[in-house]
């Protein structure tokens, strides 16, 4: 393809954005930030950073000697900092500039790690709340700097001015608002409070608040996390984490575990819930980046499989995003992920070898959490294989329990196979698990590698027909021809029928079918409504290999002792239909519309027959 030549079109004038301020705001409460009330966290974070900064300037300055004060009275709100303060070369860069970069701003960017944000564009989340920003900034990088004066307005217009050192006669910066008349649901005293709390509750500088009624300012964060704290006994650290756990999300946990990793900054806890929850439900997380509370949904900082906890950490090296709401998902944030989960694990570990009760209290309630992660994690297969509920012929049992009594054990494909068998493979003395729920199947055969002298199998008609005991030859040739009735009744369900013997006598029939025969025979219902051509031929010749249903009648059951005796042709499909409906039932799958009509039906005809015989 030939390039056309541009090099005789004139170059165009250089032109710059126009940026319109209102439609940024606009943007920025619509789709970045989730709520207006997060233009004081940004505040906190500028505060923050600004501190960070002077303690770089002054290493030997004591950790609380440099502080954060806020101020609400209902008129205006005040955030005023000790920190490193700002020049008038900063104002013009940071505050009056989007967008543009400079030598210091790269610098201070290469620098990054070292703070929470970027004081810049967080600062435009005050026009969430307020028409105008007054900055009133002094820098302590100069010893006799005078003070700067900033006073941005929404309509995108601003104004500098210096004023003597005496207009602020310490190094540091204060940021005033005055909020709009709608803002009052996020600018009233108490709210301020609240919010200053709920963002900033762990920050490891001293944050106070002052609603000008009084006295010296209440701390906001007057305790450091409860993880960085020295306790008497490992006992009463347990339980002042729990406590923390319990004050931060509201439930008791069943435990807590604690996380520690260095490489990243990372410190925390996991709080175990106390109930069952849903499979794949994730909770969000509370994560703190340097004491500040990024986010409380923070999904992303587990795995999937860890839905039974909710973590409240606090990280150095973890990356917001544009937000600062959420984490950016980086090979950091990957290798935590990663991390976290080794220490749920080890968590587990732990239970299982010396704290078999709290183990139990756990698999009781999170056993299905724990057997998706043993699915797909071979140790803690081996560890808790043997410790996880199943539902068996035997009752609910472990496997290793289970395993004991049952050299072979054999698992269902589906909840509604187990219910159809359970009780007469019981009578039979056949060891059967259900194998319907989530996972178990797969985990039932895994039992052989914790247990190699175990057998495990799935349970097919065959299997159980075979445990089932036959009946005499005098006997099935006396019931022969209701056999062939009930045949002839039951062959729209393409189900054979069968006398045996079994265990319990109460009940009359078993109906064996599995949801892949039906399946067949779904498939192959197809052919018979085709008229002919190659598609009929293929459906054809899979009808005629579906497998049939088996209604197995009860020898011992007295009802059927007596069916089998009736020689009316018209009572015999009658009394049978009522036997398969009985039976469907039983087996609680969902009935099609023919069984359930047939049911209906064959009430009504006994009830009929019952009533003219009487009559």
């Amino acid at each position: 393809m030939t390039l056309p030549d541009t090099s005789a079109i004139p170059a165009g004038d250089d032109r710059t954005f126009q940026v319109d301020l209102r439609g940024l705001v606009d943007l920025l409460s619509h789709h970045l930030y989730s709520s207006p009330r997060v233009y004081l966290r940004e505040l906190l974070q500028n505060a923050v950073d600004a501190l960070t900064a002077r303690h770089s300037l002054e290493p030997g300055s004591p950790s609380d000697a440099f502080g954060i004060r806020l101020y609400a009275d209902g008129s205006v709100v005040r955030v005023e900092d000790d920190g490193v303060g700002l020049t008038e070369a900063d104002v013009h860069t940071f505050l009056a500039t989007i967008g543009r970069s400079s030598k210091r701003a790269e610098k201070i960017a290469e620098q990054r790690a070292d703070f929470i944000g970027q004081f810049g564009i967080g600062l435009l989340s005050c026009f969430l709340v307020a028409d105008e920003i007054h900055v009133l900034s002094r820098s302590a990088r100069t010893p006799d700097a005078p003070t700067v004066e900033w006073r941005g307005r929404g309509d995108g217009s601003y104004t500098v001015r210096t004023l003597p050192a005496s207009a602020r006669p310490r190094p540091g910066t204060t940021v005033t608002l005055t909020p709009r008349a709608d803002a009052g649901e996020w600018t009233r005293p108490m709210q301020v409070q609240s919010l200053a709390r709920h963002f900033g509750g762990l920050l490891r500088h001293p944050v106070t608040f002052s609603d000008g009624t009084g006295g010296t300012g209440v701390p906001v964060n007057p305790e450091p996390a409860p993880w960085t704290g020295t306790y008497p006994t490992p006992g009463s650290r347990s339980r002042a984490l729990a406590a923390y756990g319990e004050e931060v999300f509201g439930f008791k946990p069943l435990d807590t575990i604690e996380l520690d990793l260095p490489a990243v900054g990372l410190k925390g806890i996991a709080c175990v819930l106390p109930e069952t929850v849903p499979a794949g439900r994730r909770h969000g997380h509370r994560v703190h980046v340097k004491g500040m509370l990024l986010s409380e949904q923070a999904e992303e900082i587990l795995p999937e499989w860890a839905f039974f906890v909710r973590c409240v950490v606090d990280a150095e090296s973890l990356r917001p995003t544009a937000s600062r709401e959420s984490l950016y998902e980086d090979d950091t944030l990957a290798a935590v992920r990663d991390a976290l989960a080794e220490r749920l694990r080890d968590w587990i570990a732990r239970a299982a070898a010396s704290d078999p009760d709290l183990l139990g209290r756990f698999l009781q309630v999170h056993h299905l959490a724990v057997k998706s992660l043993a699915v797909h994690d071979d140790e803690i297969l081996r560890m808790l294989l043997p410790w996880l509920p199943f539902e068996t012929t035997d009752g609910h049992a472990t496997l290793d329990e289970f395993a004991r009594t049952h050299r072979t054990v054999l698992v269902t494909s589906s909840v509604e196979e187990f219910r159809q068998v359970a009780a007469i493979a019981s009578a039979a003395g056949l060891g059967v698990v259900n194998g319907g729920y989530t996972y178990d199947r797969e985990l039932v055969h895994r039992l052989p590698e914790i247990r190699p002298e175990a057998s495990v199998a799935d349970l097919d008609p065959a299997t159980l027909t075979a445990h089932l005991d036959p009946v005499d030859r005098e006997t099935e040739l006396a019931a022969a021809a209701y056999l062939a009735q009930a045949r002839d009744a039951l062959a729209v369900f393409d189900c054979d029928v069968a006398l045996r013997a079994f265990q319990p006598a109460s009940a009359p029939a078993l109906l064996v079918d599995s949801r892949e025969a039906r399946h067949e025979r779904t498939r192959s219902q197809l052919a018979r409504e085709q008229e002919g051509g190659v598609w009929g031929d293929i459906l054809g010749a899979l009808r005629q290999e579906a497998p049939r249903a088996q209604l197995i009648l009860n020898q011992l059951n007295p009802l059927v002792r007596t069916a089998v005796t009736i020689t009316e042709p018209e009572l015999a499909r009658t009394s049978a239909e009522a036997l398969y409906g009985q039976a469907a039932m039983l087996s609680r799958r969902p009935l099609r519309p023919a069984e359930s009509s047939l049911i209906n039906r064959s009430f009504l005809d006994l009830l009929a027959h019952a009533l003219r015989k009487d009559s």
